[in-house]
């Protein structure tokens, strides 16, 4: 619908009068009680604005909005750009091109901040963010989100999966100890303002232990993981639940405690396949044979993989399909198929671009092992490629196993003294980790 423009915006009266012309109804047949056919001509005339009250009355007797009525649009600019929005977020998600969608979204950010309109701004913000951290660009993501969580108008309970997203991109760049700092006070914040919310409490508690295993300080991590057992029985949301057996299974893993791990993995999966989440439990059948390989079981592991491979689909997210290709070359080079597991590593690293420099100085030391099973002369730079990014970014038993690897490989060479220099530096890890352990 829309009014004459000629002599600019129709008035509220103008367009009363319009609306009740085009239905060939009086004043007197669309008045009613409380609003007179007399109250009805000063609107028109412009010598009286109706209350809400009338409003509401004419609108309905008109069969159009009250907001139509008020202001000639059906939608207020706000409930528009929301709309607008929830189209285009879908996009994002669903789509196989998403540029359109990502150029649409900076537009309604654009609009938003030009009208002050801070609520569609924050949402635009947080779908931009979210849909950097699913294209694997954290560093844009962080920018995106920290924004939007600086802004004190999105809280952890209202939106976790947006400080999720935040601390998995802080831990992608390197940065554990950003993520441990966000979910602690995600932790805060949810006791102080929703003490009832379980469901969260164990939520954020199971990712600060995921970040306190990336940093190595694992007695912090169970620790938490303890506290937050006694709370999980209060729990009935499934996801939180698998979260939290998921979190424990890592840590055992971590601890080399493959047994107690792979238990917990298993109660993960059954819970998942009641709630039927297929990427959650593509990630869990991942894991499981993750397990199974540190118990000396590379055989069974290709069964687990196999399924979490179904389950990703044929376009799976770059991180997962690293983290598979990755675990996948393991099993090779332990079943003694070096070629094989050289193209799954490639295929690892491929997908990991230059993001996720943890991920891929685990996937660069499977390389480097493939290739010193090879006696390919690439294994020398592809061990000091991968011992440098673990160093930085890695945990302690990652450290140990690729030192470990590539002391073999030196001594397999004929260099004895460099083995020896390689084995002496990952002694002292083990050392630093054991002083760690007990303080």
């Amino acid at each position: 619908m829309v009014g004459p423009q000629a002599n600019g915006p129709e008035s509220i009266g103008q367009r009363l009068r319009r609306l009740r012309v085009e239905r060939k109804l009086s004043q007197r047949e669309l008045s009613s009680p409380g609003v007179s056919y007399a109250y009805i001509s000063r609107i028109e005339a412009g010598a009286r604005r109706p209350s809400v009250k009338a409003l509401r009355q004419l609108a309905r007797k008109l069969g159009v909005s009250v907001e139509y009525l008020e202001t000639g649009s059906d939608l207020r600019d706000v409930d528009e750009r929301e709309l607008r929005l929830a189209d285009a977020e879908l996009e994002l998600r669903l789509a196989e091109d998403p540029g359109d969608a990502l150029g649409t979204v900076q537009g309604i950010l654009a609009d938003a901040i030009a009208a002050g309109d801070s609520t569609s701004a924050l949402r635009a913000r947080v779908a931009l963010g979210l849909a950097e951290a699913r294209a694997g660009n954290n560093p844009g993501a962080v920018e995106r989100l920290e924004a939007a969580v600086e802004s004190e108008l999105l809280t952890p309970s209202q939106r976790p999966d947006v400080y999720a997203t935040l601390g998995q991109c802080y831990a992608a760049l390197g940065q554990p100890q950003r993520a441990v700092d966000l979910f602690e006070t995600c932790l805060v914040r949810v006791a102080e303002e929703h003490p009832e919310d379980t469901t969260n409490q164990v939520r954020f508690s199971t990712y600060l232990s995921y970040a306190l295993s990336d940093l190595g300080d694992l007695s912090r991590a169970e620790a938490v993981l303890e506290d937050v057992l006694a709370q999980a029985e209060q729990v009935t949301d499934p996801y939180t639940r698998v979260r939290l057996y998921w979190s424990l299974a890592r840590l055992n893993e971590i601890r080399n405690q493959p047994a107690a791990a792979l238990e917990y993995i298993r109660r993960a999966i059954a819970l998942l396949e009641v709630t039927e989440d297929t990427l959650h439990l593509a990630r869990a059948h991942l894991l499981c044979g993750t397990i199974m390989i540190s118990q000396g079981k590379p055989q069974e592991a290709g069964a687990q993989f196999a399924a979490a491979e179904r389950m990703f689909g044929p376009k799976p997210d770059p991180l997962d399909l690293a983290n598979l290709r990755a675990d996948q070359a393991r099993r090779a080079g332990l079943l003694n198929q070096p070629e094989e597991a050289e193209r799954l590593a490639r295929e690892a690293l491929s997908a990991l671009g230059d993001d996720h420099p943890a991920e891929h100085g685990v996937a660069l030391a499977i390389l480097a092992d493939a290739l010193a099973q090879q006696e390919k002369p690439e294994a020398d730079e592809a061990f000091e490629r991968a011992v440098a990014l673990i160093e930085e970014h890695g945990r302690q038993v990652e450290k140990a196993d690729t030192f470990r690897a590539w002391a073999r490989y030196l001594r397999k060479t004929g260099r004895e003294s460099e083995a020896l220099d390689v084995l002496d530096r990952a002694a002292q890890l083990s050392s630093s980790a054991s002083v760690q352990g007990r303080r």
